[in-house]
């Protein structure tokens, strides 16, 4: 799967995603749309995107395992591939604790909803894992296309291509703010890093895994940052700060437009990158 993502991918809560965005998003060049939110297990959205395009990829970020069991996602998937072959790519985890009341054993659940994944007939190939740390990394590289890191820098994907090892698909995803004033940048930016992930143990755990200090998760999020975890600029500085994850290491970066016209984020990062 990992060629026909392309190197640029948008990943979008399931909430903002409808056909008219699908269809320009493939008109921009972009190679594949991920629908976050947690999509439930049975596609439905995965089926309206697909329908809507001719050549993008639809991939889940992520199907939740603690919320849709692998043999409900496995008939879904089934569905989709029959339908569009080659187009559409499974990412699944785990969620966060904080979410979830049956947390318990969270590798022990991975290992188990891929087994029941490979027993349905699920392709290791057409599937990726949320991946954070070395742990589940090196999980991805063994039972997975690849992995789909959340919240991260170029500091983490050099991390996660060194465990992951060549010919596996590293997705990660970064957001941006189109907007050049790096204080309205700033304003859009902070509150969705801090709330929920500041506050959920896996990010921040990560965080500080690659070096980001007590100081620096603090009161929302210093803004060194918050800068790094948010780009902003013009669609050339983003574009540059996309590519700092591809010379890291990265296949695919997924990006998440912030701000209250994503729609000219996505067209001026496709000029940067795409044309």
């Amino acid at each position: 799967m990992t060629n026909e993502l392309g190197t640029l991918g948008v990943w979008a809560h399931e909430s903002a995603l409808d056909a008219k965005l699908a269809r320009e998003l493939e008109s921009l060049g972009y190679g594949a749309i991920w629908i976050g939110g947690s999509p439930n297990g049975r596609l439905e959205a995965v089926d309206t995107l697909l329908d809507a395009t001719e050549r993008i990829v639809v991939a889940t970020g992520i199907v939740n395992m603690w919320a849709d069991d692998a043999a409900t996602v496995a008939r879904s998937y089934h569905r989709v591939v029959a339908r569009h072959p080659g187009r559409f790519l499974l990412g699944v985890g785990i969620g966060h604790r904080e979410h979830t009341q049956t947390y318990q054993k969270p590798y022990e659940k991975i290992v188990e909803y891929l087994d029941q994944l490979d027993e349905a007939g699920v392709p290791v190939e057409d599937r990726v894992l949320a991946a954070l740390g070395p742990k589940v990394l090196k999980l991805a590289a063994e039972r997975a296309a690849g992995a789909h890191p959340y919240l991260v820098t170029p500091e983490h994907t050099r991390m996660a291509r060194d465990i992951l090892g060549e010919g596996k698909l590293l997705a990660p995803e970064h957001k941006v703010v189109l907007s050049e004033d790096p204080e309205k940048a700033r304003a859009i930016a902070r509150p969705r890093v801090q709330n929920p992930y500041l506050g959920l143990a896996n990010y921040v755990s990560n965080l500080r895994r690659i070096g980001w200090s007590e100081e620096d998760l603090a009161d929302g999020g210093s803004d060194a940052l918050v800068d790094a975890l948010v780009l902003h600029g013009s669609g050339a500085v983003i574009a540059d700060g996309i590519r700092a994850h591809l010379e890291a290491g990265a296949d695919h970066v997924c990006v998440q437009a912030l701000g209250p016209d994503p729609r000219a984020a996505y067209r001026a990062i496709s000029e940067g990158l795409l044309s």
